[in-house]
C-alpha cells in the first residue's frame, strides 16, 4: 500500500468515525465564553480575585 493511499484511508476512517461538536450542541460552554468575553475589565478582575 502505497503510503498517500494508507493516509487517505486513515483520515477517511477518522472522518467516519468523529462526532463533530456543533455550535448549537456546546451550550454551557459557550455561553460562558461568550459572557467571560463581554464583561468589564473590572468585572474580570472580581472574577480572577475570588
Amino acid at each position: 500500500m502505497k503510503l498517500k493511499s494508507r493516509f487517505i484511508k486513515s483520515i477517511v476512517a477518522a472522518a467516519k468515525t468523529e462526532e463533530v461538536r456543533l455550535p448549537w450542541t456546546r451550550g454551557a460552554t459557550r455561553q460562558t465564553a461568550i459572557e467571560h468575553r463581554h464583561q468589564t475589565p473590572s468585572q474580570q478582575a472580581t472574577v480572577k480575585s475570588a
